[in-house]
């Protein structure tokens, strides 16, 4: 009886401890609710200034000059850019898998090295965890130089859920490709392909992009080299206005968020969003409700259950689905395959990409990478991008929301329980 009350004692005097330290980190306070008024719609000269303001994002200038969606002609696109470069390749993602395309990676980028080329990696190390050592092992041989992003901290273990999410490669300095691929065979399919895209830009914004790249390689344990010459001013100015957001969360700031809610707030005709992992907080909601309520066309497009790559988010975001329908907010589930697609199109005139999802993780503990800009034909591109993926995606209705079965519905609230982490 004395030692199980003993044990007893002690299971929860160090559940309390825990709990403690938790407090301490700072696990239970209250996020940041952002509350924007008169935000100036997107035609407004101001507007840019504000939006870059609010979210932290840097200005700079640009040109998109090329658009690619599909995993054939996204790696296509990938393998080009990297046979062209001359000087430096920096690439940054956080999922790599064994198969081929991490095979024709790998050579592409020991073939490079042989023409001179300085090669850098900064990889996730919890996103590539699949990936054996001896690929690394054969890459460093070949001369490339691989750093880990946050390998496991044992002095502070919290630390270990955020990553980098991003999806970045810089070619000489001079040319950025960016979108929501990593290097893996499941964007192939089995059989459709993933849907997502991918975008190539010029201009002297990608001097700002090597920064971002430098920032994490110096946090994985890389030296920075600022005599390189990618941060001289050997780029043509750019035509359209770039900003870029990274999306580095503090507990006092999420400039993901920031950007989002601003983008929507200013909106007077459209807000689509493409999001596969939808888990937007409430005050998200509220704002989508709210532009629908003003007469802007609100619609969101999102991964469906049956082709969802984890299925567990999928039926915690399908729980947030009744207050934006009830709100009049369209929401529709890709069919075909995997919809792995992270874009906003705002009024048909701005569109922000990168690597940001609507969900915790993306707003409050990854490393994110986002541009916005308002190229005209771009928008078009993105335009007629989602308008196929409405084609080819069922609309939720109220009525299925509320056709869930039990089982759909209890893993959905034990989903949001943990939501923070998914």
């Amino acid at each position: 009886m004395n030692f199980f009350i003993s044990t007893s004692i002690l299971f929860f005097a160090l559940l309390l401890l825990f709990l403690f330290g938790l407090y301490l980190a700072g696990a239970f306070r209250a996020r940041i609710q952002y509350r924007f008024q008169n935000i100036p719609n997107v035609e407004d000269d101001a507007f840019f200034v504000v939006l870059a303001s609010l979210s932290n994002s840097l200005v700079d200038r640009g040109n998109i000059t090329g658009f690619w969606a599909g995993a054939s002609d996204i790696y296509n696109a990938r393998w080009d850019a990297i046979r062209s470069a001359r000087e430096t390749i920096h690439f940054e993602t956080y999922e790599m898998t064994p198969g081929r395309r991490a095979g024709e990676f790998a050579e592409l980028l020991a073939n490079r090295v042989k023409a001179g080329v300085d090669v850098k990696l900064t990889i996730d190390n919890y996103g590539a965890k699949e990936v054996p050592k001896s690929y690394w092992k054969w890459l460093k041989n070949a001369g490339v130089e691989v750093r880990f992003y946050q390998t496991f901290p044992w002095r502070s273990p919290l630390d270990n859920l955020a990553r980098t999410h991003r999806k970045l490669l810089l070619i000489d300095g001079r040319t950025a490709l960016i979108g929501g691929a990593g290097i893996s065979d499941k964007w192939d399919g089995n059989p459709v392909p993933w849907l997502d895209f991918e975008v190539r830009f010029t201009g002297p914004a990608i001097a700002i992009l090597e920064g971002m790249f430098w920032q994490n390689w110096s946090y994985a344990g890389g030296i920075v080299d600022v005599r390189e010459p990618i941060f001289r001013s050997h780029h043509k100015s750019g035509d359209f206005t770039f900003l870029v957001t990274p999306g580095k969360p503090l507990y006092r700031h999420s400039p993901i968020e920031a950007l989002v809610k601003t983008f929507i707030q200013a909106a007077r005709k459209r807000v689509w969003i493409a999001s596969p992992y939808l888990l937007p907080n409430s005050d998200l909601r509220h704002a989508l409700c709210a532009a629908q309520k003003r007469g802007v066309e609100v619609r969101l497009l999102t991964m469906s259950r049956q082709q969802s790559d984890k299925t567990y988010v999928s039926y915690t975001g399908r729980e947030l689905y009744g207050e934006l329908l009830a709100g009049g907010v369209e929401i529709y589930e890709y069919q075909p395959s995997m919809m792995h697609a992270k874009v906003l199109l705002i009024d048909d005139r701005w569109v922000s990409f990168g690597s940001g999802n609507i969900d915790p993780r993306s707003l409050f503990l990854n490393d994110e990478l986002n541009i916005s800009t308002e190229q005209p034909e771009f928008a078009v591109q993105v335009r007629d991008f989602l308008q196929g993926a409405f084609q080819n995606s069922h609309r939720i209705t109220m009525i299925d929301w509320r056709r869930r079965s039990f089982r759909d519905r209890a893993i959905g609230k034990i989903g949001l329980i943990f939501q923070r982490q998914l």
